[in-house]
């Protein structure tokens, strides 16, 4: 797989945005339709503002990606924050603490194709979403 990544520090509202602009710049380059460009773009964002708001700030890695097949997007949000508790109930659709946009990791989940989640009480969280050209 040939890779190129960008790191943005996610420590403020401001940086939630610039994570929005590059996974927006970077779904344009690998040709992502508008439509999947958008959901990606959303899903960052929520998944960005956890990051933010859940995890207390942290990191984010945007990769470009390529297989034998087709080209896409990765994403790494990673946190150095609490923890998740209760990860089923995390995920369970339609669960929120507020704050976010009201998709909760399910919704975030349901917009992209490969979605991954590490987290460790007490040592933080670290989700992995992929996105692929069609």
């Amino acid at each position: 797989m040939n890779e190129e990544s960008q790191r943005l520090p996610v420590v403020t509202d401001q940086d939630v945005v610039r994570v929005r602009q590059l996974v927006r710049t970077v779904a344009v380059a690998v040709k992502l339709s508008l439509v999947d460009q958008t959901k990606l773009v959303t899903a960052a964002s929520e998944l960005a503002r956890n990051t933010l708001v859940y995890g207390g700030g942290g990191e984010v890695e945007v990769t470009r990606v390529h297989n034998e097949r087709r080209g896409g997007i990765r994403i790494v949000f990673a946190d150095q924050g609490p923890g998740i508790v209760d990860l089923q109930l995390a995920l369970t659709d339609g669960y929120t603490t507020g704050g976010g946009l009201g998709l909760g990791l399910s919704g975030a989940r349901r917009l992209v194709d490969e979605f991954e989640i590490d987290t460790e009480v007490g040592k933080g969280t670290t989700i992995t979403v992929v996105k692929w050209c069609r």
